[in-house]
């Protein structure tokens, strides 16, 4: 049987894919059994804290938790019209007459079924991330909502859990769009799609892999982070000491004096 290009196709295009599904497992089993490794978590319990923290604020004086939210949530909508956008100029590029790359561009297939695949895996990897973005958007306008109201004991686990929601469909949607960008590679051949998969897996791996360690955030905690900041305040303590006590001994001799 002799050797096609077609076949590429066959062979690199799933083993990217499966390279790029493959790694999303690795994450999320470490998520699950190892969350002190992974940025992912970090995150996470830097926003519980932040949650709590702001909880113990008066809902008069929330307004940096309000800026903070508003930031997160102009983010997401900025990413939703964007992977709208695209999907629909990718639409309009496949709809178009001049959509396809000249065959001598393409070290692959170039046949009529194998390009409707290519733009309709396109297109779906962009809706989910406009529907992840999306369902991010409604996460963080839900947790405005309970931190602004007035005179109500609202469970600080519902704000935690709105917050956090909003913070994972924002990963999901970033996560669609890497495979998005793997797929429209595709378009180019399925050579660069199989190496964009690869160096996309390879940069996540770096950007999820987390060495620091979970903070309390107690107000202490810098005394275990900084020991010279410890040294200086103790040196400055052990002054003041010294200072209080010169005080003291020159106050008793002015009354032994002033008796005499």
């Amino acid at each position: 049987m002799s050797w096609k290009k077609d076949y590429l196709d066959a062979a690199l295009v799933p083993s990217g894919l499966l390279i790029m599904f493959g790694y999303h497992l690795f994450l999320l089993y470490r998520c699950m059994k190892h969350p002190h490794d992974t940025i992912i978590c970090l995150e996470d319990h830097c926003r519980r804290t932040w949650v709590s923290k702001m909880m113990q604020v008066d809902v008069d004086n929330r307004g940096t938790a309000f800026t903070v939210i508003s930031n997160n949530l102009s983010a997401a909508t900025f990413m939703a019209s964007t992977s709208l956008g695209l999907t629909s100029l990718i639409g309009t590029w496949v709809g178009s007459s001049t959509s396809q790359l000249p065959a001598t561009f393409i070290y692959g297939s170039t046949s009529q079924l194998v390009n409707s695949i290519k733009f309709i895996s396109i297109q779906i990897a962009f809706w989910l991330a406009f529907g992840a973005f999306i369902q991010c958007t409604r996460s963080y306008v839900h947790a405005i909502f309970l931190m602004s109201m007035p005179q109500a004991h609202v469970s600080e686990e519902y704000v935690t859990r709105a917050v956090i929601e909003g913070t994972h469909f924002w990963e999901i949607g970033l996560r669609a769009i890497y495979f998005a960008s793997t797929l429209l590679m595709w378009v180019f051949g399925p050579i660069p799609m199989f190496v964009c998969s690869v160096a996309v897996v390879i940069m996540l791996y770096i950007l999820d892999n987390n060495k620091a360690p979970f903070l309390d955030f107690r107000k202490k905690i810098h005394h275990e982070l900084d020991p010279t900041l410890t040294a200086i305040e103790d040196q400055d303590r052990l002054q003041e000491n010294k200072s209080s006590t010169s005080a003291a001994y020159m106050e008793n001799g002015t009354g032994f004096l002033a008796a005499g």
